[in-house]
């Protein structure tokens, strides 16, 4: 009969247990709420980027509800094997690997003496199934049409005498299919946090090429229009060297070469140089239109055409 101390002892310990307990549900209460709040944050994360990236797609006129979704094809199950290693019988008359003790050429999947294809059991005539002495196997769906053989081997391989019937082989039990391992919660967040900063690293690089000018991207603003400008001035003063060929041919009046000299060539270079910067020189992030530097492209512009000119006839003039 059990003491009082022991009783004390035996309550204390189950006190000490349910404390115990009670602690670990604590713990893992707080480790669930927590990794409730970490799912939250991840959730409004991704859903940011998700609409940033739509925000990326559309201003390169690919949004992404039009983007192409894959198909990911379903694993196959694995295959249930049995014990034995062989396939499980899927119907009647489907019998398993020969009985042991069998062997010879036919025998592989031979049906056991007192038993049919479908299972039943089969008559078998008095002294037909005795055997040679020689270890003789086969029936008739064996070797058919072969005298003194009975319908299924009765004789073993040390003596004639008839033997009973043999059991038919069976089939192990079929393994169950091993069971996925437990997934971490915190290890998959984890991961897709370290996803979802990648994609935080590749936004950035994107948005930083967005806000770059197709056109030498590189430049900056006034050198690009500085650029431009100085080579649409170069175009038209190549096109005033070739109407200044074909005036010295005839084909070109004087009048018509001045005026194209110091008006129609340095105008037609200017608004050239503009919609070049407008056409090109917007960053396709930005929402408002680029900078063109109209007083600096027309300055430009007018002046360098007729100074290649002169400079063309002084040339002309010194090479005389």
């Amino acid at each position: 009969m059990a003491t009082f101390d022991e009783y004390a002892a035996l309550a204390a310990r189950l006190s000490g247990q349910l404390r115990s307990g009670e602690r670990a549900a604590v713990e893992e209460t707080r480790r669930l709420r927590g990794l409730e709040a970490a799912a939250g944050q991840l959730d409004q994360r991704l859903a940011a980027q998700g609409h940033r990236l739509d925000q990326l797609g559309r201003a390169i006129g690919v949004p992404m509800s039009d983007a192409p979704s894959g198909t990911v094809p379903a694993a196959p199950g694995p295959p249930v094997q049995t014990g034995a290693g062989l396939p499980a019988p899927s119907g009647p008359g489907q019998a398993g690997a020969a009985p042991a003790g069998l062997s010879g050429p036919g025998q592989a999947g031979a049906t056991p003496a007192g038993l049919s294809g479908s299972g039943s059991p089969v008559p078998v005539r008095p002294g037909a199934g005795a055997g040679t002495g020689a270890g003789e196997t086969g029936g008739v769906a064996a070797a058919p049409g072969r005298s003194g053989v009975g319908a299924y081997p009765m004789g073993t391989a040390g003596g004639g005498g008839p033997a009973g019937p043999v059991a038919p082989a069976t089939t192990g039990a079929v393994v169950p299919a091993q069971r996925p391992a437990p997934v971490d919660p915190a290890a998959e967040l984890a991961a897709v946090r370290q996803l979802a900063d990648e994609v935080d690293r590749h936004v950035q690089a994107t948005e930083a090429i967005g806000h770059q000018a197709v056109l030498l991207p590189a430049w900056s603003p006034p050198a690009r229009a500085l650029g431009v400008y100085a080579a649409c001035a170069l175009a038209g003063a190549t096109l005033m060297l070739v109407m200044m060929v074909a005036s010295g041919v005839g084909l070109v009046g004087g009048v018509t070469l001045g005026a194209f000299v110091c008006a129609g060539l340095p105008v037609l270079s200017f608004l050239a140089g503009y919609l070049v910067l407008a056409r090109f020189g917007r960053p396709p992030l930005a929402t408002t239109p680029p900078p063109r530097y109209v007083p600096m492209g027309f300055v430009i512009c007018v002046l360098l055409v007729p100074m290649l000119y002169c400079a063309y006839l002084l040339l002309v003039r010194f090479l005389r």
